[in-house]
């Protein structure tokens, strides 16, 4: 017994307008979410100067911080927030220079009082110049 006789089979269809409207909702989330970067660059031209080298080179102090808090001046250790020793220590190695800079090279787990303290001290010592020394990653 064949009831479907009459009928005949239909081919299967397949719908677009859904799969338009799930690739346009997916266009405009990765156009909002996008991010765009701009790089500005400035075109200098430096100009060139021709001249002597400096005749007297400026002397460094090297103030050392551990993480722990003790210091070195140079080769000599002192304890952990010892300000007067280290206050005489960059005395002593700055008498009688003139332009003396302090290179501060602190642990970087050193804490922030005992830096502080390093530059108090270079301060009350008359040292005017104070940089700090990093390295390069």
């Amino acid at each position: 017994m064949n009831f479907r006789r009459g009928r005949s089979r239909e081919e299967p269809e397949i719908n677009f307008i859904p799969l338009i409207d799930v690739l346009l909702v997916i266009l405009i989330f990765l156009m909002v979410t996008t991010t765009y970067s701009k790089f500005a660059e400035l075109k200098i031209n430096l100009p060139a100067a021709q001249g002597e080298q400096a005749k007297t080179k400026s002397s460094e102090i090297t103030v050392a911080v551990a993480a722990n808090g003790e210091m070195a001046v140079g080769e000599a250790k002192l304890a952990a927030g010892d300000k007067a020793a280290l206050l005489n220590k960059l005395k002593d190695d700055a008498a009688g220079k003139s332009d003396v800079i302090v290179i501060v090279n602190a642990d970087a787990k050193a804490t922030h009082q005992s830096v502080v303290t390093v530059m108090e001290a270079a301060r009350e010592a008359g040292l005017n110049q104070l940089t700090f020394a990093t390295r390069s990653q």
